[in-house]
């Protein structure tokens, strides 16, 4: 099955990086798990509050460059929160990252913050 991004996920990508949002719109072609846009580019008051609330724990976000995006599994007209589906999702972004030559950042791969949403241009390749 092949899925496409909904017209929410496009408006989402609005001032994000050209380069990552190739690598969402390709793997959104190659994923076995449907996903959904849930942020992208992110103000500096959205990013206060997620720090107040424990869902951050930085307010030097990838978001706040529009260098970073939020996908969510979504599964039934719902978004859920099931970890297998976060690495399958991943998988399809990594291989769409490959197939692009963009380099990725998973947050589920970090080590102690572990965010399975997350994904970001690297600050090194693009500080």
């Amino acid at each position: 099955m092949s899925y496409a991004l909904g017209e929410r996920s496009r408006h989402r990508l609005a001032g994000v990086h050209p380069d990552l949002v190739k690598v969402v719109e390709r793997a959104i072609q190659i994923t076995p798990v449907d996903f959904t846009v849930l942020e992208g580019l992110r103000t500096i008051q959205r990013q206060q509050e997620l720090l107040k609330s424990g869902a951050t724990t930085t307010l030097k976000s990838r978001h706040l460059t529009g260098h970073a995006v939020d996908l969510g599994a979504f599964i039934g007209g719902e978004v859920r929160w099931d970890w297998p589906l976060y690495y399958k999702i991943a998988a399809a972004v990594k291989q769409a990252s490959n197939e692009l030559a963009v380099p990725i950042e998973w947050g589920g791969d970090w080590k102690s913050f572990k965010d399975g949403p997350h994904y970001q241009l690297p600050w090194k390749d693009y500080p």
